[in-house]
């Protein structure tokens, strides 16, 4: 996926810029870059993030950075942010996108006498194929529609210019995109937890394809936001930083009520729960109160040298790194019956190990709560999973054993209640000898989440959502 900050601001915003992009480093974990607008010209750095952090990589670079006005971004694709010098005026572009026909794309451009200068792995870089859709554009405004229109899949941006930070908003509002303001300054980022404590209070959620110019003062709006949205549901149940408001709702809120719901459904007799940090932490504590049973904290993330979870590419390495990062309390663990609460289940890498530790360390039953539905589904716009196949989903592989091939009634797998239904999630409890699996129902995530389903993206659950 990836994060982007931008901030715009009477005095220099080159401190705001590098701390608000570096809260957006748990969306993202390939590449970061800033850029800065100082008496018209671009300050621009690019790093690689695959074996260390944001911080660490610009820090001693900060001095090299000048001006009121900057963009930032962290990213799981390609190296940004980009320069741009065009008759629409010099800018520079971040984007949080998934471009899933970027070949049909780039061979239209080509055939028009376009080229590309920059390439991310030896392909075209996707952020300056969408510099060049905004360029076709008599404005900005114009731009930024031509990338709607023609894009497919999602596409969240920023552009810095002489005029301030234009703000776009994937037309169906995938990603979302918060506001905030201070005394003098403004900022925009993916996530609101980059704002507290730079002294930023959030100040607008922007809609789904909706288009703003940020200046030091305020906002104004460029384009109307879209009536029809749907936001990636899995920002609340994964994505999400605990203290992250999106659309105006908490993030860790909605798993608490999502794992009260869970909990209201399940009257199995355990002895005590635990969450999976991080993000089974909230499901656990809510489901915890309402089955009135102790929460313990079975399970500890090591966060000395494993504070977030890089991704190598390389399946065996990412099977060790899911396994370290996480150690069991055999003291809490001994002789118990335990729910463990997690986010959700996508190979299925980390939930072996974690099964099996929890056993050889005394627990007696192990029962396993999974605050979203099973995913069905491979994600066509943020590509949370990385999955190159729909094999790589334990839910295809299993389906796969059982009808012959991975895509065979699909729709009976993700009804709830059905019998196709509980043999999948009977065939995955047993891969992985766990005494009890639930998941939780699409219906109580809607409610959880609190916003309407049809402006949820549950599209990985049940292969619902719009794809014009």
């Amino acid at each position: 996926m990836g994060g982007f900050f931008g901030t715009i601001s009477k005095t220099s915003c080159v401190n705001d810029l590098f701390y608000g992009t570096d809260y957006n480093s748990h969306l993202g974990t390939k590449r970061g870059g800033m850029a800065t607008l100082n008496e018209g010209r671009f300050k621009r750095s690019i790093h690689s993030l695959e074996n260390s952090y944001f911080r660490s990589k610009f820090e001693d670079q900060l001095p090299e950075f000048s001006g009121n006005s900057g963009i930032g971004i962290i990213s799981d694709t390609d190296s940004q942010p980009i320069v741009i010098n065009s008759y629409l005026g010099k800018f520079a572009i971040v984007t949080v996108a998934c471009i899933n026909n970027i070949d049909e794309l780039e061979k239209e451009l080509l055939e028009k006498g376009n080229h590309f200068a920059e390439l991310s792995s030896g392909n075209t870089n996707p952020t300056e194929l969408i510099a060049m859709l905004i360029t076709e554009g008599k404005t900005f405004k114009e731009g930024i529609e031509n990338v709607y229109n023609k894009v497919k899949g999602s596409c969240s941006m920023l552009l810095l210019t002489e005029q301030g930070i234009i703000v776009a908003r994937d037309k169906f509002g995938r990603t979302p995109v918060a506001l905030a303001r201070k005394e003098g300054a403004m900022a925009v980022s993916s996530d609101t937890c980059a704002f507290p404590n730079l002294g930023y209070e959030i100040d607008y959620h922007v809609g789904p394809g909706e288009i703003v110019l940020l200046t030091a003062d305020g906002f104004t709006q460029l384009r109307p936001a879209n009536k029809r949205k749907q936001v990636c549901s899995f920002m609340w149940v994964y994505f999400g930083y605990p203290v992250s408001d999106y659309e105006g709702i908490n993030v860790d809120t909605a798993r608490y009520r999502c794992g009260m719901g869970i909990g209201k459904e399940d009257d199995t007799e355990i002895d005590t729960v635990s969450g999976i940090p991080d993000s089974g932490i909230g499901v656990g504590l809510g489901y915890s109160e309402v089955r009135n049973k102790p929460y313990r904290r079975a399970v500890i993330k090591y966060t000395p040298t494993w504070p977030r979870s890089f991704t190598p590419s390389d399946q065996s390495r990412r099977a060790l790194v899911a396994k370290m990062k996480l150690m069991a309390n055999k003291s809490l663990l001994e002789g118990k019956r335990v729910v463990f609460t997690d986010d959700s289940i996508v190979r299925g890498t980390q939930l072996k190990d974690n099964v099996s530790v929890l056993f050889r360390y005394g627990a007696k039953e192990v029962h396993m709560r999974i605050g979203c539905p099973p995913i069905l589904y491979s994600c066509p716009f943020l590509k949370f999973s990385a999955s190159k196949s729909d094999l790589e989903l334990i839910t295809r592989r299993k389906i796969q054993e059982m009808e012959g091939q991975h895509d065979k009634h699909l729709e009976e797998y993700a009804k709830e209640g059905s019998e196709k239904y509980e043999a999948l999630v009977e065939a995955i409890r047993q891969q992985f000898d766990i005494t009890t699996l639930k998941f939780s129902t699409l219906d109580n995530l809607v409610k959880a989440i609190g916003l309407p389903k049809e402006d949820l993206c549950t599209h990985c659950f049940d292969g619902s959502s719009y794809f014009e």
